[in-house]
């Protein structure tokens, strides 16, 4: 058991809990709890274009109505930017960050190399002069020295950030800072050890670690649970049209999100009381029970 754990959960705005939202709040609540830790909840709401309108209260109220219980006040992105500016300015001083004016468009007519997220960006405004009056991104230069970790349960993963995802932002046109700059600074800050969420994110740890070890930060322990997909094979969510949870149905949305992280719940508990299925979930926790492939279709609410 470890004493030290801090965990979290950090939602996007952008919509309602859906049952892939549960599954990764489940999955890092449960660790966190059975291994005596906190759980830490953070609101990601640092992409204010995205955000939908009252999106933010609708997560709390749902979460609160699962029983699920946070450590400490909850942390909001949109009021975090003097840190990540911070962070932000220690890369400067390192003379990594360098502007881009490139569109899209541009990017793709300039190469046909594709890393894990589609095109490698190629590094066109290092080489060059950025476009006259034009707002630029910062993008962040990466390099050929392999990233390597090992996920608690999609074991060992490694990318060569300049082949696999090329110089990425940091500082959007628009003057946002992006997620991976802020998700590093903010995990830093609020102590977390153990990150427990979807395997969508798996491709995006390296660029983490990458910050993690450029701004001198210890990075956490890593663990990508399946991703619940639709009858499409796409990844549940606002985009995808995912239903929101029914809370009306507590007991069967929590008794389907612990049997599609493989633990083996009994029927019985999907007629207890939310605070007794935490009981049995938390109690019986098996991290290593979880299966390892990230898309996995599941359709019951």
């Amino acid at each position: 058991m470890d004493m030290h754990y801090i965990g979290r959960y950090a939602p996007s705005p952008t919509g309602p809990l859906h049952f892939g939202s549960l599954i990764a709040a489940v999955a890092s609540y449960c660790d966190a709890k059975a291994n005596a830790g906190k759980w830490l909840l953070r609101i990601e709401d640092l992409d204010k274009p995205r955000e939908i309108a009252g999106a933010a209260s609708t997560i709390l109220r749902q979460l609160e109505t699962f029983g699920f219980e946070w450590d400490g006040e909850i942390i909001y992105q949109s009021q975090r930017s003097q840190y990540y500016a911070d962070a932000f300015e220690q890369l400067q001083k390192q003379q990594l960050i360098y502007p881009c004016t490139c569109t899209r468009k541009e990017i793709a007519d300039s190469t046909t190399h594709s890393g894990i997220e589609g095109l490698v960006y190629p590094s066109t405004c290092l080489q060059r002069a950025i476009k006259p009056n034009t707002a630029p991104a910062f993008r962040i230069k990466t390099n050929a020295v392999p990233i390597s970790f090992n996920d608690t349960i999609q074991g060992n993963t490694s990318q060569t950030l300049s082949m696999d995802s090329g110089d990425f932002v940091l500082k959007r046109a628009d003057g946002l800072f992006t997620y991976q700059l802020a998700v590093v600074v903010d995990d830093a800050a609020q102590g977390v050890t153990h990150i427990v969420r979807g395997a969508d994110l798996l491709a995006s740890t390296p660029r983490q670690i990458y910050l993690q070890q450029l701004l001198q930060l210890t990075h956490p322990i890593y663990t990508h649970v399946p991703v619940a997909t639709n009858a499409a094979g796409e990844k549940l969510s606002k985009q995808t049209k995912a239903p929101a949870v029914d809370t009306q149905s507590i007991g069967q949305a929590l008794f389907h999100a612990l049997d599609f992280l493989g633990q083996n719940p009994p029927t019985e508990i999907q007629n207890s009381q939310p605070d007794e299925i935490w009981n049995w979930a938390i109690t019986n926790w098996q991290l290593h029970q979880i299966p390892r492939q990230k898309y996995v279709f599941y359709n019951k609410q």
